[in-house]
């Protein structure tokens, strides 16, 4: 069975490393899926879930909040300041944080303001659809 060594770190800690058999993943153009022996690439990941399917044939889900993608023929690495396993989300939390944001895009007093608040919307949104195609894997 051919399969590769994942890592996915987040700037606190390693969120998951061992061997897979695929990967799929937001990428900067497009979802983006990675087999064994896959051409070497660098490229951006938007904020969504990233799915890797395991050598036994399980799946383990992990939310990232953008980042980079460094691939290898036998390695793919994904670096993210912000990284949750999909066992640890919450959705009462991201549905609360996500309206928050709706607010900080409503009262924001500068365009910089509106930028971050902006990001954080869509940084929630991704994290709430990421909760929900994760329910629907189980």
């Amino acid at each position: 069975m051919n399969t590769f060594h994942v890592d996915v770190v987040s700037a606190e800690e390693s969120i998951f490393s061992g061997e897979a058999r695929f990967v799929a993943l937001p990428g900067e153009s497009g979802e983006l899926g990675v087999y064994p022996r896959h051409t070497p690439l660098i490229t951006r990941v938007k904020p969504g879930s990233v799915r890797i399917e395991m050598a036994d044939g399980s799946e383990e889900f992990v939310f990232v909040a953008g980042g980079i993608i460094e691939v290898q023929p036998d390695r793919v690495t994904v670096l993210s300041d912000t990284a949750v396993r999909g066992k640890d989300l919450d959705e009462e939390r991201a549905n609360a944080a996500r309206q928050a944001a709706q607010e900080a895009v409503k009262n924001a007093k500068s365009d910089l303001d509106l930028a971050s608040a902006q990001a954080e919307l869509l940084m929630m949104t991704a994290q709430l659809a990421a909760i929900r195609r994760l329910r629907g894997h189980r």
